[in-house]
């Protein structure tokens, strides 16, 4: 059988976070660790875009001949790529302006 859950102590452990995150509390609040994909789509990002393989490789400062290895699923990117990758999934445009000049 399940664990039954105390709505109250949830809401009270909720915003006792909010208010440490509020004063600055690296402790509470926020999560400390990310999840980072196994896998990502590396071609359909990339379609998505509407970009070229050369046209993403240089925009991003991926090497062509990983961005191609990925996409033929020879080599799996690292765990920095494929962060790096999911954030470019999701906020293209965040990315951009990180990277802007």
């Amino acid at each position: 059988m399940p664990k039954s859950r105390n709505i109250g102590e949830e809401i009270v452990e909720g915003l006792e976070n909010a208010a440490a995150f509020a004063r600055g509390d690296p402790s509470k609040g926020l999560p400390t660790t990310i999840e980072v994909p196994e896998r990502v789509d590396v071609k359909a990002i990339r379609r998505r875009l509407g970009y070229t393989q050369v046209e993403f490789a240089n925009r991003y400062g991926f090497a062509l001949s990983a961005l191609q290895e990925w996409e033929k699923q020879r080599r799996r990117p690292d765990r920095a790529a494929r962060i790096l990758l999911k954030v470019i999934d999701r906020e293209p445009e965040a990315v951009d302006r990180a990277l802007a000049d």
